[in-house]
């Protein structure tokens, strides 16, 4: 009992620092926006208005439709929008339109997710190092140098790993939770009519009052929640004991006082609207809490950054994005991986954005739209999981999710004002992305077809091959192929210029799914096809690390023995060559055949031993 309770408070404070790292730093920005404007005038009844929104939009969207409603819709235990998606399609499998479409929508999902990527770190930290203007305004040419060298320090600290620091991020976001907390009692105590603004009537009296403003407002009230889908995200890490308990505990409370207490100090002193979380924050606090900000804000960036590389990976496995170089940073945790051409493309826009905006307001600005498209798409998503996975009447499924989505709706409507205020960025960012994940899915469609036009079936052509063989060596050849029951080119070019085969040849099919884990008892399908030569399918999960010697060995016992030192690995090397013609338009198979160029090589991404693979190449035309 005793080490189950460790384990739960040990799993509630991990969740506590990563979790909740970019939902925890938003009092550093959210409440300052809605009246940075001067479009809200400040007011008793405006400020209990919007205390009021902020209150019901944290309870609804997070406690209630993320907490209570999304962590449901689990998949084996894992959540994200790729795990989402993967129920959603799966839900749909017998109506191949609606799940082309399902799948469309959860990618363009995926591709908003990286355009946050981008934003997030820049507004967070760029918040955060503001406070020294506050400390003293010689420091404001200071900031924008500051919060880029602190970026550049953050993306560059990735190769290392993060599993040393990572021990630290509980305790020091922990105690961010205590300390803005603490800064929002000593307010409310002075004004402690502020809380009854968690009454709703506020909120809608002032909504009614002035609809308009209030409309426009929502834009800013949004950014209250920027970080509530990392709650599901992460749920395959920590459980969904530890998040909910973390978030009823200490997050939501230390949340709504800092709130509030913002609220209560712009009631007594309406000129520290400008900044009133700084503001509201002891003299002799100032420097101890820009350092405690910068270091809340570095760890929420450092989440958002470590799910970019597990969305990427889980991405290029589902066969959205080409293959990309993947080092692990732990011999312990297999989840803790670093992709460089993520890394540096995230930091590339991160540095972009700072030096575009140059401050968090301007920022704020192109902060939320993705965000607010991201969690419809991701209600429209719960709404085909809990129809047709769960099998929910119609009625129930539509009252579940509609009334969330109606929020949502409100909610990125507010948000598409901003379009013209430099909304635009995390949309092109995510445009461009989206781009280039169909233009490969729809690439690899194409080459797969091309290939299975040209092919030769596999059995005829060994019974055909053994009927006079050629001469064969010891030890064993893998060939890599596409397609189960179809000749590899590889096999083709070792057959014509070398003129001989192996003694065991094994053709590997290695296949993606739409679950998260695949067992180790479901990782092999084995098809003996004679002549010591076997059809191979090797089953992976978009969670699972791909090693394929390792896969391989579970033949042992099964009629084939693979002795690592006598195993080679045949890949085809394909180069994709353009055509007029049928397919995609010509711009667009241009850029996947300058993709298909540019990914990693096989050989490293199932984990070959380079010593044992021999690439042969040839051209494809689409």
């Amino acid at each position: 009992m005793s080490n189950s309770k460790s384990s739960l408070a040990a799993l509630t404070l991990g969740a506590i620092g990563v979790v909740y790292g970019d939902i925890g730093t938003s009092p550093l920005y959210a409440f300052k926006e809605v009246f940075a404007g001067g479009h809200v005038p400040i007011t008793t009844a405006n400020v209990l208005g919007v205390l009021s929104l902020f209150f019901w939009t944290l309870t609804v969207v997070v406690s209630i439709k993320y907490v209570v409603l999304i962590m449901r819709a689990d998949n084996a235990g894992e959540g994200g929008l790729m795990a989402l998606l993967a129920l959603a399609s799966q839900s749909v499998k017998d109506q191949p339109q609606l799940r082309r479409m399902l799948l469309i929508l959860g990618v363009f999902g995926v591709a908003l997710f990286f355009g946050d990527g981008i934003i997030t770190p820049a507004v967070s930290v760029l918040s955060a190092v503001e406070g020294l203007e506050i400390i003293t305004p010689a420091a404001k040419p200071y900031v924008v140098p500051i919060s880029l060298l602190v970026l550049l320090g953050l993306f560059m600290a990735q190769k290392r790993g993060t599993g040393d620091i990572g021990k630290f991020f509980g305790p020091i976001t922990v105690f961010w939770f205590l300390a803005i907390a603490a800064t929002g009692v000593a307010q409310i105590v002075q004004n402690p009519s502020v809380l009854l603004a968690v009454s709703p009537w506020y909120g809608l009296r002032f909504a009614m009052a002035h609809y308009g403003i209030a409309f426009i407002t929502l834009g800013a009230v949004f950014l209250c929640v920027t970080g509530a889908e990392a709650l599901y995200a992460d749920m395959g890490h920590f459980g969904k004991q530890p998040i909910r308990l973390a978030w009823f505990a200490l997050v939501m409370p230390s949340l709504m006082l800092n709130y509030f207490g913002q609220g209560a100090l712009v009631l007594a002193d309406p000129k520290a609207a400008e900044n009133p979380f700084y503001l509201m924050t002891p003299e002799w606090a100032l420097i101890p809490m820009v350092v405690l900000a910068t270091m809340a804000t570095v760890i929420a960036s450092q989440a958002l950054i470590s799910g970019a590389f597990s969305a990427a990976k889980q991405t290029i496995q589902l066969g959205f994005l080409p293959r990309l170089s993947i080092l692990h940073t732990s011999i312990r945790e297999t989840g803790q991986i670093y992709i460089p051409a993520v890394n540096w493309t995230l930091l590339a826009g991160v540095v972009l954005a700072v030096l575009m905006f140059g401050s968090s307001s301007a920022l704020a600005a192109a902060y939320g739209i993705s965000v607010s498209l991201l969690m419809v798409i991701t209600t429209a998503l719960t709404f085909f999981v809990i129809r047709y996975g769960w099998g929910y009447p119609l009625s129930l499924c539509i009252a579940a999710t509609g009334f969330f989505f109606v929020v949502d709706i409100a909610f990125f409507a507010s948000n598409a004002l901003k379009i013209a205020h430099g909304g635009w960025f995390p949309l092109v960012m995510a445009g461009a992305l989206y781009v280039l994940m169909t233009t490969w899915k729809d690439g690899r469609n194409i080459l797969n077809e091309k290939l299975r036009t040209d092919a030769i079936d596999l059995p005829s052509f060994l019974d055909a091959v053994f009927v006079n063989p050629p001469a064969q060596v010891e030890g064993t050849a893998v060939f890599m192929t596409g397609e189960p029951g179809i000749v590899p080119n590889a096999l083709m070019h070792n057959l014509k210029h070398n003129k001989v085969l192996h003694e065991q040849n094994l053709f590997v099919t290695v296949r993606n799914h739409e679950v998260p884990w695949i067992g180790l008892n479901k990782r092999l399908e084995i098809e003996a096809l004679g002549h010591d030569c076997w059809q191979v399918i090797v089953n992976y999960g978009f969670k699972n690390d791909l090693d394929l010697p390792k896969a391989l060995q579970l033949m042992r016992g099964r009629g084939c023995e693979l002795e690592a030192m006598t195993t080679s690995y045949f890949l085809s090397r394909d180069t994709v060559v353009p055509t007029i013609g049928s397919g995609m338009a010509a711009w667009r198979e241009k850029l996947f055949a300058q993709m298909h160029h540019n990914a990693s090589g096989a050989a490293d991404f199932l984990n070959l031993p380079n010593n044992s693979v021999v690439e042969l190449g040839s051209k494809i035309e689409i």
